[in-house]
């Protein structure tokens, strides 16, 4: 299927690394032009060079820049360095940011706080000069990758999960404010998907129990509904889906993409 992406100009926020990054890839594949931000510039370097070995007429001509999402004067210039080189955004795709999972007993109002930062305004700090930037256009698709934790209340993940709730309605409440004027807001709801950050956390689970990170994937598919966790890629297929013109009716839905590991009706 072709997804009509061919030079759409796509913003992707935490796109140097795992689900972010494999969006970028899709997108490049699509024929897209991307930007990518990230707090870290090394990050990022290796973010490109990867793309360049990739697929798309684009590839070697990835934008990146570097900032701190969750203050609003550093993600506004984000914005401002995207548009200046990629002449517009008709995408964005935002995968940044991500709430420390802490026990109720530890939680402060500090800390609820500090996840609003890291998940919600993250997001919301580039989402709204976007958003406004798209209906002064008339056209524009926004994409934004939240998280299971804002459907399922998670005892270890109350002040993340709280982050990506709010992260939903706002999705599906810009979408009705500004489809009239040519712009379609979705969320994307990954379960736990196979990144190089959640590697990295087996490693670490194998060694406390002293387990092999072999096992601790064994139990982490076997958690999952089928039978085995998310690759980054089929993440990104589901955002590249409706980001695109063949999507342009789907307009503040909420996909949950878990393979079934939460059967949930709504």
């Amino acid at each position: 299927m072709d997804l009509e992406l061919r030079n759409q100009r796509v913003l992707i926020t935490g796109g140097s690394r795992g689900i972010g990054l494999a969006c970028a890839a899709g997108f490049l594949r699509e024929g897209a032009r991307v930007a990518i931000v990230s707090r870290s510039a090394e990050n990022l370097a290796k973010a490109c060079a990867s793309l360049a070995e990739g697929e798309g007429e684009y590839a070697k001509d990835v934008v990146a820049v570097s900032a701190d999402l969750t203050d609003i004067a550093a993600a506004a210039r984000a914005v401002d360095e995207a548009v200046a080189a990629l002449g517009a955004i008709d995408i964005l795709v935002t995968s940044a940011g991500a709430a420390k999972r802490r026990p109720p007993d530890e939680l402060t109002p500090q800390l609820w706080q500090d996840a609003m930062a890291a998940k919600y305004f993250s997001y919301i700090n580039v989402i709204d000069p976007v958003v406004k930037r798209m209906a002064q256009q008339g056209r524009g698709a926004i994409v934004n990758i939240v998280g299971m934790g804002g459907k399922l209340a998670n005892p270890a993940h109350l002040a993340g999960g709280a982050a990506n709730a709010a992260l939903m309605l706002a999705s599906a409440g810009l979408a009705n404010a500004y489809g009239k004027q040519g712009v379609r807001v979705n969320a994307v709801n990954p379960s736990a998907t196979h990144t190089e950050r959640l590697q990295q956390g087996m490693e670490v689970d194998a060694r406390i129990s002293g387990t092999t990170v072999e096992q601790a994937l064994a139990r982490a598919n076997a958690r999952t509904g089928l039978g085995r966790l998310a690759t980054p890629q089929e993440v990104a297929d589901a955002v590249l889906f409706l980001a695109s013109p063949r999507a342009s009716y789907i307009s503040g839905a909420v996909l949950s993409v878990d393979g079934a590991t939460t059967p949930m009706v709504v």
